[in-house]
């Protein structure tokens, strides 16, 4: 059984992980409208991983015998300036998830919950690509300096980025 902070804990990461899938499907949007179906693309496929992420946490609470309490989802921002905008907001967001995740790695530490930990653990790599990727694009975005041409070149490139999902998981016994 999961102690009560931490159980509180992961239902928060659960809903933050909620709100990253809502973010990206509407900066994923923002895309769509400006003609960038491959920035659009790209979030979309990020949004996705978001959820696999909650559904981590979601499945995890249920293994160990804790209650799952789906939050409120707050709004996300619908609007941006430019597609540098959205990939400094994306990089600023993935900045605070990984906070977040150190946080509740601090805390499985301090309640002395080796199980949590070792899940966390994934997160924390996790992090670690997402932070990179989100940078790595942003400075594309910042190379090309208002370059239209290199911005649908760009826009080609994240076109290609697929959704993979996990492999199913194995019932709880």
């Amino acid at each position: 059984m999961i102690g009560k902070a931490v159980e509180k804990a992961l239902n928060t990461q659960l809903n933050a992980e909620l709100y990253s899938s809502y973010l990206y499907l509407s900066m994923s949007s923002w895309f769509s409208f400006q003609n960038l179906d491959g920035f659009a693309n790209w979030m979309r496929v990020q949004a996705q991983e978001e959820l696999v992420h909650a559904m981590k946490f979601y499945d995890y609470l249920i293994q160990r015998n804790g209650r799952v309490l789906l939050l409120a989802v707050d709004a996300p921002p619908t609007e941006w300036d430019s597609p540098d905008a959205v990939f400094e907001h994306t990089y600023q967001h993935e900045q605070k998830v990984t906070g977040l995740i150190n946080e509740l790695v601090d805390l499985s530490i301090s309640e002395k919950d080796h199980a949590t930990h070792m899940v966390l653990q994934w997160f924390v790599d996790e992090q670690v690509e997402e932070e990179s990727s989100a940078a790595e694009i942003l400075g594309k975005i910042r190379m090309l300096k208002e370059s239209k041409s290199g911005i649908y070149i760009l826009d080609r490139e994240l076109n290609q980025r697929v959704f993979t999902p996990p492999p199913a998981q194995q019932p709880v016994e």
